[in-house]
C-alpha cells in the first residue's frame, strides 16, 4: 500500500512562508492569439529582451544559430512540447534583479527560429522553480517541475502561447517529506517528469539512493500515481541502477518516452552530464528494467560539457531532444547555450540513433563545395578559401586503412589554434567480424590560446561501423559551439573559444595510411536572431 499525499506541507509552507519573484513586468494576457500578439508587441518584458539581445550582440562567442537566453544565466532545458501547431522551450531563467530560478519561455514553429516570449513560472511558495516536464492534454498543458522548500509543483496553461501559469492551490502536491519505501530507506523529491496512462497521471522524481552524490550513491527514479494532479500516491522506486551508471551518480531531470517498441529513459547526473537508458517498462509491476545504457556526454559536466535534456515527441512522431551545453570560459552577462535540436530513434540492434533536425537546412545560405580528393598517408590538406565560425559541414570519408582521420576547425592558418574533430578506427573491441567500434574524438585542448579557458580532457564517443561503409560527419560550428554527428548515430558536442580572429579554416588529415574524402559541403548558416544582427 503507497503512502497518500493529500494536502501535506513541509513547515516552510504550513507556516506561510512565500518566496515571491522581485521582476517586473509580469500580467495576465488574453486568451485569444491575435490577441495576444497584440499584447507581446508592447510587452515590457519583450521590450527588455530585445534590447539585452542588442547589447550582447557584440560579444564574440555568442552564438548566431544556437538558442541562448536573452540576459543572465542559463541552466536546464525545460518542458519541450507541442502545443497548437508551435514548439514551446523552457528553460532555467536568472533574471538580473532576482536571480533565482524562473521558467524563461520562447516558441518556434520549426524549432530552428526561437522567438522569446516572457517569463512563464515564477517563484511562489517555493523559493526556486527548478526542473521539470509537461504534459499536453487536449485542451491543456500541464507543468510539472521542483520547487525548493516546497516540493514538486503543478501549474496549468490553456492559452494560445502558454503565456498564463496558473498553479493550484494543493502545490506542492508532492511535498518533500522524506517516507521510507518498502526496503525501509527514504525517497528524495527532485526534479520530475510525468506522462498520463488510462488510469492517471504518473510522476518520476530523479535522484540518488544508497549513499551520497557524488562518492557512491546510486541512480534512482521514485514513482508517483494521482488520478487528479492533486492527490498521490508513492508506489516506491521505479528502477534503481548501480549497474550502468557510476558510482555517485544521479538520475536528474527525467524524460520517459516510449520509442520503437521499448522505452528510452533520458536524464542527466551532477557528476557526468547527459546520459540515456533504453529498456523494457513493466506496466503490471510498474518498473522499468533497463537493458541499454549510453550518454551524451563524455566528460566531466562542467568546463563545457553537455548538461541536462528535455525532450518531447512532436505530432510528426518523432522523439525530438534539447540539451543545454556548459561554458568553459567565464562571460559577462550570460553563459550557457542550447544544442541543435536532435531526433533520436532506435534500430533493430536496440543501438540508439540521433540525428540533427533536417529543419536546420532552412539557416543554410552561401555553399561551397570540396571535390573528392586523396590525403596521403600521415598527411593533412588545408582547404583554402573554406570555413568559418558559424558554419555547417557536410563531409564523407572513405576511410581505407586509416587508422585515424578527420579535420581541423576554427584553424588559424599556422595551425597554433584549432579544434580536432577526429575518428578512431577499431579505438575499441571489435563487435564481429564486419562490425567494429570506432570512436568519434572531439578534441578541444589546441582550441583557444586564451589563458582563461578552462581546460577539458577529449570527448571520447563510441560508434559501430561496418566494415567497408563510408563514415559520414555532420559539424555545426557556432562562435564558441562545435557539435559532431557520425553516421547519424552518435555525437558529441562542447564549447570552444579561440582568441584569434583568423581562426576560421579547415583541414582534412589522416594517419597511418591515405584516406579518401569523397565530397564535402560547407554552408555559411544565417542567424535566428535577424533583428539583433541585421547584417548576417
Amino acid at each position: 500500500m503507497g503512502v497518500v499525499f493529500s494536502m501535506l506541507r513541509v513547515d516552510s509552507v504550513a507556516s506561510g512562508t512565500r518566496y515571491p519573484s522581485e521582476v517586473e513586468g509580469r500580467r495576465t494576457y488574453a486568451e485569444t492569439l491575435e490577441l495576444q500578439i497584440r499584447q507581446l508587441q508592447d510587452d515590457p518584458q519583450m521590450k527588455r529582451w530585445a534590447t539585452s539581445r542588442k547589447k550582447m550582440a557584440g560579444d564574440r562567442y555568442r552564438p548566431l544559430y544556437h538558442f541562448v537566453n536573452p540576459e543572465g544565466r542559463l541552466n536546464d532545458p525545460n518542458g519541450l512540447c507541442q502545443w497548437q501547431g508551435k514548439y514551446h522551450l523552457f528553460y532555467q531563467a536568472f533574471p538580473t534583479e532576482d536571480p533565482r530560478q524562473h521558467w524563461g519561455h520562447a516558441v518556434s514553429e520549426d524549432l530552428v527560429n526561437w522567438r522569446d516570449l516572457p517569463l512563464a513560472i515564477y517563484p511562489g511558495i517555493e523559493k526556486h522553480s527548478f526542473s521539470g516536464s509537461t504534459l499536453v492534454e487536449r485542451d491543456r498543458v500541464i507543468a510539472h517541475y521542483h520547487g525548493t522548500h516546497a516540493g514538486n509543483m503543478i501549474a496549468i496553461a490553456d492559452d494560445p502561447l502558454l503565456l498564463n501559469w496558473k498553479k493550484p492551490d494543493a502545490n506542492p502536491v508532492i511535498p518533500m517529506v522524506p517516507v521510507p519505501d518498502a526496503d525501509g530507506r527514504s525517497y528524495r523529491v527532485y526534479d520530475p517528469c510525468i506522462w498520463k496512462e488510462n488510469e492517471g497521471y504518473y510522476s518520476l522524481s530523479g535522484t540518488y539512493i544508497d549513499g551520497n552524490i557524488f562518492v557512491d550513491s546510486k541512480v534512482v527514479q521514485h514513482l508517483f500515481f494521482s488520478t487528479d494532479l492533486e492527490n498521490w500516491t508513492y508506489k516506491g522506486p521505479f528502477f534503481i541502477d548501480g549497474f550502468f551508471t557510476d558510482p555517485g551518480e544521479d538520475g536528474a531531470v527525467p524524460y520517459f518516452w516510449p520509442l520503437g517498441g521499448n522505452h528510452i529513459l533520458l536524464f542527466a547526473s551532477h557528476l557526468r552530464g547527459a546520459q540515456y537508458l533504453i529498456g523494457n517498462y513493466d506496466r503490471i509491476n510498474m518498473k522499468f528494467n533497463p537493458l541499454r545504457h549510453g550518454r551524451f556526454n563524455f566528460g566531466r559536466i562542467m568546463h563545457g560539457g553537455v548538461h541536462a535534456p528535455t525532450a518531447t515527441i512532436d505530432d510528426q512522431g518523432r522523439l525530438i531532444v534539447i540539451f543545454n551545453i556548459n561554458e568553459a570560459k567565464p562571460t559577462e552577462g550570460w553563459d550557457q547555450v542550447m544544442s541543435v535540436p536532435r531526433v533520436l530513434s532506435i534500430r533493430d540492434d536496440m543501438l540508439l540513433n540521433m540525428a540533427p533536425i533536417p529543419e536546420l537546412s532552412v539557416l543554410r545560405d552561401e555553399l561551397k563545395l570540396v571535390d573528392e580528393v586523396v590525403i596521403p598517408a600521415n598527411g593533412e590538406l588545408i582547404l583554402d578559401d573554406v570555413g568559418g565560425k558559424a558554419i555547417e559541414i557536410e563531409a564523407v570519408f572513405d576511410p581505407g586503412d586509416a587508422r585515424e582521420f578527420g579535420l581541423n576547425v576554427m584553424r588559424s592558418p599556422d595551425g597554433d589554434e584549432m579544434t580536432k574533430i577526429a575518428v578512431y578506427r577499431k579505438g575499441l573491441m571489435s563487435a564481429s567480424k564486419d562490425h567494429h567500434e570506432d570512436v568519434l574524438i572531439l578534441d578541444t585542448s589546441k582550441s583557444s590560446m586564451g589563458p582563461d579557458i578552462l581546460s577539458r580532457a577529449p570527448e571520447m564517443a563510441p560508434f559501430i561501423s561496418k566494415e567497408g561503409e563510408p563514415v559520414g560527419l555532420r559539424i555545426f560550428i557556432d562562435r564558441s559551439v562545435v557539435e559532431v554527428f557520425v553516421n547519424d548515430q552518435q555525437a558529441a558536442a562542447t564549447r570552444v573559444y579561440p582568441e584569434r580572429e583568423d581562426s576560421a579554416g579547415i583541414s582534412v588529415y589522416s594517419r597511418g595510411s591515405k584516406l579518401i574524402l569523397r565530397s564535402m559541403k560547407v554552408w555559411q548558416m544565417r542567424t535566428i536572431y535577424s533583428d539583433v544582427y541585421p547584417d548576417q
